[in-house]
């Protein structure tokens, strides 16, 4: 099972300080392209899998179809053609990606940073100053796009991905539910042995999150380091990430 991907759920992650350097620096950089140059495309025009979570109410921890989603999962030429030779490595081995989101409205992204996240905080964490609740919704909820600092969703250049089985589309196994805002998604979660060093769910999700973040970053993407769903291509985040002057991508569309 898994063939060729075996080294890669065998292969620890690296230390991710860098990675987080990145995510806390969110200073506006630079955009190569001109306004209104974006273009962006179905995610099955490049035979991607997919469903957007946020347009339908079987979304847990939500349940509900959140206000201003879209069921289209949208995203740049590019990052289609990259996720495309992507999911056809890991199909050689009868795997396949599937995304939860590509592009985001901005209603979305302020739905989930002002309103929905801030309140679900309050509510499970009512000793959080309003300062440190600011920095929790900042780990999972980037600032509604504005002006020369667009959200990465809001680029289509950022996608929401886990992996499935190619033959009936199961999903593989990665150790949390997708958009679970708590230390459960970083990353590198189970990458700490913890106090059960030969615990199976523990080594599985372990595995599967080492496979999905070689073949993405092998690719060019960005990781998050707070989300093993999220990875970026041509974004700020990805500008600083490998060290580009500017980013590629400005805000996709005006909604």
């Amino acid at each position: 099972m898994f063939g060729a991907l075996s080294s890669l759920r065998d292969r620890p992650l690296p230390e991710l300080a860098f990675l987080h350097a990145v995510w806390e620096d969110r200073a506006p950089r630079p955009i190569a392209e001109a306004p209104g140059a974006a273009r962006l495309v179905p995610a099955s025009d490049y035979g991607l899998r997919g469903r957007n979570y946020y347009s339908i109410a079987r979304n847990p921890p939500y349940w509900h179809c959140v206000p201003g989603s879209i069921p289209d999962l949208l995203l740049r030429p590019q990052v289609g053609e990259k996720l495309a030779a992507i999911d056809a490595r890991l199909a050689l081995e009868g795997v396949r990606l599937f995304l939860h989101d590509a592009w985001r409205p901005r209603a979305v992204q302020a739905y989930f940073h002002d309103v929905w996240f801030p309140a679900h905080l309050r509510k499970s964490q009512p000793d959080l100053s309003e300062a440190e609740l600011a920095l929790e919704v900042r780990k999972y909820w980037s600032p509604p796009s504005r002006a020369g600092a667009p959200a990465p969703h809001s680029t289509g250049g950022a996608v929401d991905v886990a992996l499935v089985w190619q033959d009936d589309g199961e999903p593989l196994f990665m150790g949390s539910l997708f958009d679970d805002g708590s230390p459960l998604s970083h990353l590198d979660h189970f990458e700490h042995e913890g106090p059960w060093p030969s615990c199976f769910s523990h080594a599985e999700a372990r595995a599967n999150r080492r496979l999905l973040y070689w073949v993405m970053t092998q690719e060019g993407f960005c990781p998050q380091p707070h989300e093993w769903w999220h990875f970026s291509y041509g974004d700020a985040a990805w500008a600083r990430y490998v060290g580009a002057a500017e980013a590629l991508f400005g805000t996709a569309r005006e909604d």
